[in-house]
């Protein structure tokens, strides 16, 4: 399997049939990124959408990604021209119990609705149980964000809880949908033994 350091070593490419997962870069971090992020119709259900970002932040967001073990930050890149839409994360992972949180954005708004948030949560769902041998994944989002709701579904999310008016959006509070999906190959206990020693350090 691949532990944290032969991942941080590797230059993740994890290809379907319209996009590519790779590995955020530096020069991914540009006017267009930041644009995404001071968008309020595209943060407007992320927590990020109270603070104004600058270039400057992301780029130290996107440095501290870069070497940190216990997180997976890929770009989403369209097969067709190379064009970058969003990013996914998977993470932090817990490497004792073999978890993760994951959370996605799709910054360009003319293919929202176009089924390309399910096809990343898709393929990279596929590596985490895969590849990284984990044992459950787990995500959430805000009562109103129907897209995102049915984009983890279709893959197999499902909703384990809900956490009554935990966010302010709009002028009211909203629920927050807790999910979840376990590996489907069962239970990883003879995978875990590699936890400490492979994946508490970059070093």
């Amino acid at each position: 399997m691949i532990n944290a350091r032969q991942r941080r070593d590797s230059n993740i490419f994890i290809e379907s049939e319209r996009l590519y997962l790779r590995d955020i870069r530096r020069s991914d971090v540009n006017e267009k990124y930041c644009q995404w992020m001071n968008d309020s119709e595209v943060t407007g259900y992320l927590e990020s959408r109270f603070y104004p970002n600058s270039v400057e932040k992301l780029h130290d967001y996107v440095n501290g990604m870069l070497g940190d073990c216990d997180n997976v930050f890929l770009a989403i890149i369209l097969n067709k021209g190379d064009r970058h839409i969003g990013n996914i994360k998977l993470g932090p992972i817990n490497w004792f119990h073999l978890s993760a949180e994951l959370g996605i954005i799709i910054g360009e708004k003319d293919l929202w609705g176009k089924g390309y948030a399910t096809e990343a949560i898709k393929r990279i769902v596929d590596y985490a149980f895969a590849e990284l041998k984990l044992h459950k994944l787990t995500a959430g989002c805000y009562a109103p964000n129907q897209g995102s709701l049915k984009a983890f579904q279709k893959v197999g999310f499902a909703i384990e809880g809900v956490r009554k008016q935990q966010f302010y959006y709009q002028g009211r509070y909203v629920n927050g949908i807790l999910l979840g999906m376990l590996n489907p190959e069962g239970d990883n206990t003879k995978e875990a033994d590699f936890r400490a020693e492979d994946s508490s350090s970059c070093e």
